[in-house]
């Protein structure tokens, strides 16, 4: 998937596979895009779900705090802007208006540049920025409605049709429903490969849309993103999970080699099939240790752990199943004691 991602972590509760922690901030400004909103935070709320030990974590930010609405008439509690900006990740929400004055954000910007963070900028704050600075428009990408508004009102505006397009710690974006596919590729970088695609599959997102991958609708045909073989492969491990099937019987189904397999798992996600395979188990079973009664044992037996499930997944998560549901009934309990308090 195309993009890197951000240098630095900031620890905040439990540590992830890998021990690595993520703070992202979103900025909202008045009238802000709420399709927007909800794809930054529900796919990050999927993958602290997914996983047995939250990842993310993000702060709602504004210009001056407070309740900030946007056009459909929701309103989101918000944090003012941080002196000392420590997230990780910071998205940038559009709101209809690129000629909006708020969201010229030069200076905050260079703040979360200095410190490291990825800046992710949507559809028109990606606009803002390409005029502010001067930017070569072809470089960076905004919605393809931005960049035929701005060519009319200041004539010699250009921006490409991609999705998204990435300068350095800089990442301009369409916005919109493409959201979903800009988080879902950093939820890839910074967690796993079937991570990404277990939350996908919850969004019923069937494909990942690379960053490359052109505007739907944008007078400019889209390209085909993707390799079938992976897709299929896929597909059969996920219609496989309580009785997982050998790789070279996937391979004989796809009718291409174990090698071909393994090479287009390493290109596309960065695993093996196998290593792949166990985690999509591994993940199916937190649904199931989350939301169900079923014992520990039938939980690795439904997904296709016939014998050492536990152990597997301690070693893979750092706790036991067991620990797992201890400590989300403790998390429940707390926050029921909070809002018969509150």
């Amino acid at each position: 998937m195309t993009g890197s991602a951000p240098e630095t972590s900031v620890t905040t509760g439990g540590a992830p596979p890998g021990g690595r922690q993520w703070q992202v901030d979103i900025i909202l400004t008045e009238g802000f895009v709420l399709t927007e909103f909800s794809a930054v935070v529900e796919p990050l709320r999927l993958a602290n779900r997914v996983l047995a030990q939250p990842p993310f974590s993000w702060t709602m930010r504004s210009a001056g705090g407070g309740q900030v609405g946007c056009r459909a008439g929701a309103f989101v509690e918000t944090e003012p802007f941080a002196a000392k900006a420590d997230a990780n990740c910071v998205f940038v929400l559009g709101n209809t208006d690129p000629d909006c004055p708020e969201l010229s954000m030069g200076s905050l910007i260079r703040t979360y540049r200095t410190r490291g963070a990825k800046v992710y900028l949507l559809a028109e704050a990606a606009s803002r920025y390409i005029r502010d600075s001067g930017k070569d428009g072809a470089q960076h990408t905004t919605h393809w409605e931005n960049t035929n508004l701005m060519r009319e009102r200041i004539g010699l505006f250009d921006a490409n049709f991609a999705l998204a397009s990435e300068d350095g710690q800089v990442v301009t974006c369409a916005g919109m429903g493409a959201t979903v596919d800009i988080v879902l590729a950093l939820i890839g970088q910074l967690t796993t490969a079937a991570a990404q695609v277990t939350v996908a599959n919850i969004l019923l997102h069937d494909k990942v849309r690379d960053f490359a991958s052109l505007q739907p609708f944008s007078g400019v045909k889209p390209t085909i993103t993707g390799d079938a073989d992976l897709d299929q492969a896929i597909h059969v491990m996920q219609e496989h999970i309580e009785e997982p099937l050998p790789i070279n019987e996937i391979v004989d189904h796809l009718g291409i080699s174990t090698r071909s397999l393994e090479r287009k798992f390493k290109t596309f996600l960065g695993t093996t099939p196998n290593g792949f395979y166990r985690e999509m188990r591994l993940n199916k079973a937190n649904n199931l240790l989350l939301n169900t009664t079923m014992s520990v044992r039938e939980i690795g037996l439904a997904c296709g752990f016939s014998n050492g499930f536990s152990t597997l997944y301690k070693a893979f998560f750092g706790m036991t199943p067991f620990a797992l549901r201890k400590s989300r009934r403790v998390s429940q309990s707390r926050q029921q004691r909070r809002k018969s308090t509150g």
